[in-house]
This record gives structure tokens, sequence and C-alpha cells, in this order.
């Protein structure tokens, strides 16, 4: 049955292409979603610290409601531009309308010459680090494993840096522990290193320990770390002091260390491994952070990892602007050249962060500054709302557009659902999403810790 003559590809789940989908099937039209991994969730599992397990779960509950529809179908394991290229999709397989909601996964490069040679030799970049830390603990993970190293460099500026951090410290500070007989869980450490080292009459020197180091080409009030308007003198003024608030708690509670004012231009090699970074030091001229000649310092470390925003995939025949998808703001975000494929989300905007759509005018308070972890969960979830409500205005100009597209004969609409179900059957889907979401679903640590 299909009441509107139209069917809709959805590429990428999570926020934007469950928001997709709810928005197009509440209005008659049936959509298809492929999703490139086995769950549908995007950076809420696999780039929102697994420390968020309540917000994690919140989220996870919203998709599944949205993609349980009987007007969504739901393709998993299927990844545009391995399982089918672009030019095929649009030109050979007759959907109505194609949306892209593919998120943002290219972690942007580190412009150091020759670094990414050293990847997985004491270099990684965010995404895949924190993908490993939140699925290690899984009885059957199989990814790579990742190097967790003392005194490590984290470059970046922003609040995923930060996580990056804090991923670094609880995991040398959980290890040190072990090593001295004490078992102490994720969660603990999470709500503040600090405090559970004093509780234990320790310090980071008693473990051996010196802590990693952000490096941030700016200054601190400079950091993308609150959702504060900064559009007078005034109100800049305010957002710099809560940024540095909000980072001086942070530094505190997990007793990481900050260096602002310095920019990578170097790499340290020692025994085929990446041993460090040169540095030159910054001073902010107009706005910009301007390099200072002959201000390099060499700094050596065991671990560098960058934290300087991600990107959308490029994939072949879509035409790019910059780093992001070309296409017409006029136009309901149609890519450049078809009249039927828009683009949603992380692949319009190129922020791959999720906290880097957070809201404007948001009123900050002295409480949510000093309670630092609630503050950045309510970012997070301020960060979801904003991309749905976005997406949601979005696709009623889209839905206006799909409207105007002659309908699919009943013939054509049946092929395309044979196609779908041909992929469904192949990937081993029987189209019970739930039954699929809870069969993949995989173990959390916070329900391994509890058995």
């Amino acid at each position: 049955m299909n009441p509107s003559g139209h069917y809709v590809a959805i590429f990428g789940g999570a926020v934007s292409g469950a928001e997709a989908a709810h928005q197009l099937s509440s209005r008659g039209i049936r959509t298809v979603v492929f999703e490139q991994n086995a769950l549908p969730y995007g950076k809420i599992e696999d780039g929102l610290p697994k420390w968020h397990a309540k917000l994690r779960d919140k989220e996870i509950g919203r998709i599944n409601e949205k993609l349980s529809h009987p007007l969504v179908d739901f393709v998993p394991n299927f990844r545009l531009g391995r399982d089918a290229s672009f030019e095929e999709v649009v030109r050979e397989w007759g959907f109505s309308a194609i949306l892209l909601a593919i998120g943002a996964w290219r972690d942007r490069p580190l412009p150091v010459e020759g670094i990414d040679q050293y990847i997985g030799k004491g270099f990684y970049y965010q995404n895949p680090y924190i993908y490993w830390f939140n699925h290690y603990h899984e009885p059957d993970y199989q990814g790579p494993q990742y190097e967790v190293a003392d005194n490590a460099i984290v470059v970046g500026g922003g609040l995923a840096s930060i996580d990056v951090a804090k991923v670094l410290m609880i995991e040398t500070v959980q290890r040190a522990l072990r090593a001295r007989g004490h078992e102490v869980d994720m969660f603990t450490l999470e709500k503040s290193i600090a405090k559970t080292l004093e509780k234990l009459g320790l310090s980071l020197e008693d473990l051996g320990l010196k802590g990693c180091t952000l490096y941030y080409r700016r200054r601190i009030m400079d950091m993308p770390l609150s959702p504060m308007p900064t559009d007078t003198p005034e109100k800049l003024k305010k957002a710099q002091l809560v940024r540095e608030k909000v980072l001086g708690n942070a530094m505190r509670k997990f007793l990481f260390k900050v260096k602002p004012l310095h920019v990578p231009i170097g790499l340290i090699e020692k025994d085929g491994r990446l041993n460090g970074l040169v540095f030159q030091q910054t001073e902010i001229v107009d706005g910009r952070a301007k390099a200072i000649p002959g201000t390099e310092v060499a700094v050596e470390s065991p671990l560098v990892i960058s934290s300087i925003g991600s990107l959308p995939e490029q994939l072949e025949g879509i035409p790019m602007d910059g780093s992001v998808y070309k296409v017409r703001e006029d136009l309901c975000c149609r890519v450049e050249g078809f009249e039927n494929v828009f683009a949603l989300g992380n692949a319009v905007t190129g922020r791959g962060n999720i906290n880097e759509s957070l809201q404007h005018g948001r009123q900050v308070t002295s409480a949510m500054i000093e309670h630092y972890l609630l503050d950045e969960e309510q970012q997070y979830e301020e960060a979801f709302r904003k991309v749905e409500n976005a997406t949601s205005q979005k696709l009623a100009q889209i839905y206006q557009q799909i409207k105007k597209i002659p309908p699919l004969t009943e013939t054509e609409f049946n092929q395309l659902r044979e196609k779908v179900e041909r992929f469904q059957q192949q990937l081993g889907y029987d189209g019970d999403y739930m039954k699929w979401i809870n069969a993949h679903t995989p173990p959390r640590l916070e329900q391994l810790l509890n058995s």
C-alpha cells in the first residue's frame, strides 16, 4: 500500500535521518532508511562518550520510536559508496527523492606534513579513538585496540577535545589504580578523578602520572565551550568568562593540563613512531591566530590525538563546496545538479562534533557552570533537539518539493519495494525493526558492572 505514490530513500539514521523518516511517514510517505552500521544511532552510539549512558538510552528510544513506524523500511549495514554508488542510486533506482543524512565521520586532517603515516604508531584521530573507548568493554569486540599513554598530547579546543582528554585521564588513572590494588569503575572516575584520588589519599604524582595536555591555537577564552550569544561586546565578555570557568572546572575535576596559543607545525619521530610534536606559539590578531616566528618548541610525547573537528565523507558523484556538500540553500538544501537529492545535518554544516550544533541564546546560569558535567549533558541534549528541529523545518519544505514530483506507478513502487526487500534478505534483516535492534545492541558497560 502506498497512499502518497512516493517512496523516499534516506541514507543515514541517527537524529537527522530518523527525524526525516518521521516527518515524511507522518505525511503518508513511505521511506527506507539505509544505515551503514547495524544500529542506526550514529554518534549517539559511537561518538557520545559512554559515560552519558542515560542520555544515550533516551536518544536511542526516540530514534527507535520513529524508525518503528509501519511506513518506514530499514536496511542495516548498507553503505553508500560501498554497496551502491551515488550515481547508481540517483540515476537507476527510481526513488521519488533521496535524502543524505550520512553525518560527518571523517576527521579533519591535522595540518602537519607527514603525520598520517604514524596513525597507529603513536598517533590517532578522535573519531576512531572514541569509538574504541565506547566499545572495547564488549565481550565480542573485534575492532582495533588503541594505545593509552600518560603525558599524551591532545590537539583541539572544543568540548570534543575535552572528552578525549577525559578519556585519557580516566584510562590512565584507572590502570594505575588497578596496579595498586584499587578497582575503580569508569563511572566513578568520570564524576571526578580529583575527588576519587582524594578519598584514596592519593595524587597523580603518587601514581607516577603526569596527565595529558590539551594544546589549543587560540586563547582559553576563545574555546567554543558554552552556547552563549556573542553578538555584543558585553555578551562576548560574559561568554569568555564562562568559557574560562567551564574549562577550569574540567581541569580541576579531571587533572589534565591546557596549553593555549600553540599550533602544531612539525613532528618528532623516534624508532619509526611519532614521539611528539613541534609547536609554535601564536597570538590573536584581528580575531585570528597568527604564528609568532622564533617561538618553536619541541614537545615529546608517547601519544598524540587530533581532535580538531569532523567532516562529511566525500562520495563520488556528490559535488563538494570545500569540505561540505554543495547545496542550494534557497532550494531546501538541494544538492547542486540534482532535482530530487537533498542534504541534511552535518553533510551541510560540516560540523561533525555533536556539540557543535548547540543552540545559541540559552541562559547559562552560575549553577550550570559550577556543575560542568550536568551542563555538558544538557548541551548534548540541546544539540540533538536542534538537529531535530532543523530537520523538521527543512522536511516541511522538502515535502512541498516532493509533492511536485510525479508519483510512482504501482509497478515502479513494487519494483522498488522488491529491491529493498532483497537487500534486507541479503543482510539477514527480516523486517522486524525492534527484533533486529534487540539482537544487535551490544552489552553496556553499566550492565556488565552490575551483573
